[in-house]
């Protein structure tokens, strides 16, 4: 229940449709934001936008959460404007450097009413879970169009400048980010480019719990019994390293190994080219609901975290990763970013991009299988010491406590 004077929290989100933040309904890093902050005490309201209403996304007077059309500009604008209409948090936190959650905080904090007697202005808050430059190519980006391509890109209906992510309002964006007042991350790299506090993202370790759950009920409720599962819950792109897994099984050629993919990739057609290139060791489970999560990973023999070397990879904290610790599974992951940092010595760690490695490792994890599931229970312990969600709370209530205290206090 909220504090009777907490300060009320508004989360801004550039992106709610099932491609962005609301894919995995309560399992991104939004909604871990509104947990921790609701453990704290306070009622929070998230607001974003949508091409079309996310209907996963559930409104509850407990969790208010306001969806609101996502179009090219200059009707985008009509969104916004509706979108600060309803936003009636005491402080605004901004969920990435966009126009469409940044930007709008930017501006309700110039222009909005202070909704504390005395308070100067609302407090403004970013959250980073990604360098979204790098998507582009990062400090090496320029835009370079002629005068005729800037007018087109500008004025015509299909244009470029139309799109609100584009990396010119991306890259400008970038360059406010020290007006925040505060600013909150979950990796080094992160925060070794932008400064501010390191916030993990946590899990809800009651609810991934392997308590309720038996591994081989699960494999047989997914197809998946008879085989030694390797599995990656979550949305497979280049960076994510899984040909490295799926080349590690071709040089390890044994039928019963599988790499099983949880709910695909809803950006492009990556699914089918790794399909076609290496059906004979893929399963693919369809998207799962974020309640039936726990279920499904349970299935899994080790959860595989393969990520590559690359400044997208740097920036992230994978969220598969938790669930795996949580849920007590072996896990086996490549040294980048603060994955090693992450796991401690409760993982099994490869150099990425190395196939060879992953295949020894994997032969090596499955020949001493009493010390990979000794190693999955100390990985849960891990988890609800340090990356639980009453740990996120801790790290944001004494991070942020300047913003997040009741007022007068």
């Amino acid at each position: 229940m909220p504090e009777p004077n907490a300060p009320t929290i508004s989360i801004l989100v550039s992106d709610l449709s099932e491609q962005g933040a609301g894919r995995w309904g309560g399992a991104v890093r939004p909604f871990l934001l509104r947990q921790a902050l609701q453990h704290l005490g306070h009622r929070v309201e998230i607001l974003g936008f949508s091409p079309q209403p996310n209907p996963s996304l559930v409104s509850t007077p407990d969790q208010p959460l306001h969806q609101f059309p996502l179009a090219p500009y200059p009707q985008l604008l009509r969104s916004a404007r509706h979108l600060l209409q309803q936003l009636s948090g005491d402080v605004i936190y901004a969920y990435k450097p966009k126009p469409t959650s940044f930007g709008l905080g930017l501006w309700a904090r110039r222009w909005l009413p202070p909704r504390i007697p005395g308070q100067g202005r609302r407090p403004l808050i970013l959250d980073i879970d990604d360098w979204e430059m790098s998507w582009f190519g990062g400090e090496q980006w320029r835009y370079e169009a002629g005068p005729k391509q800037r007018l087109r890109d500008l004025l015509k209906p299909q244009g470029a400048f139309r799109t609100a992510d584009h990396p010119v309002y991306l890259q400008a964006l970038e360059r406010q980010i020290p007006r925040t007042d505060a600013i909150t991350l979950h990796s080094q790299f992160l925060q070794q480019r932008f400064g501010g506090l390191w916030v993990p993202n946590g899990k809800d370790i009651n609810h991934f719990d392997p308590q309720p759950y038996d591994a081989e009920a699960s494999r047989r409720r997914y197809g998946l019994a008879g085989y030694r599962v390797l599995m990656f819950p979550g949305a497979p792109r280049p960076y994510k390293g899984i040909e490295d897994v799926l080349a590690a099984l071709d040089l390890l050629d044994q039928p019963d190994l599988r790499l099983v993919i949880v709910g695909g990739s809803p950006y492009d057609d990556y699914d089918r080219q790794l399909q076609n290139r290496w059906g004979r060791w893929l399963i693919a489970l369809p998207k799962t609901p974020y309640d039936q999560m726990p279920q499904v990973i349970s299935a899994a023999h080790v959860i595989v975290v393969p990520q590559r070397n690359t400044p997208a990879a740097l920036a992230q904290f994978p969220l598969k990763l938790t669930d795996g610790m949580a849920m007590a599974k072996p896990i086996l992951a490549t040294w980048v970013g603060d994955i090693p940092k992450i796991l401690g010595d409760t993982g099994y760690l490869v150099d990425p991009e190395a196939p060879q490695q992953l295949a020894d490792q994997i032969t090596a994890l499955f020949d001493q299988w009493p010390e990979a599931v000794a190693r999955g229970l100390l990985a849960r312990d891990r988890c609800r010491r340090l990356y639980s969600i009453e740990s996120m709370a801790q790290a944001l209530g004494t991070g942020l406590g300047q913003w997040l205290r009741p007022a007068g206090q």
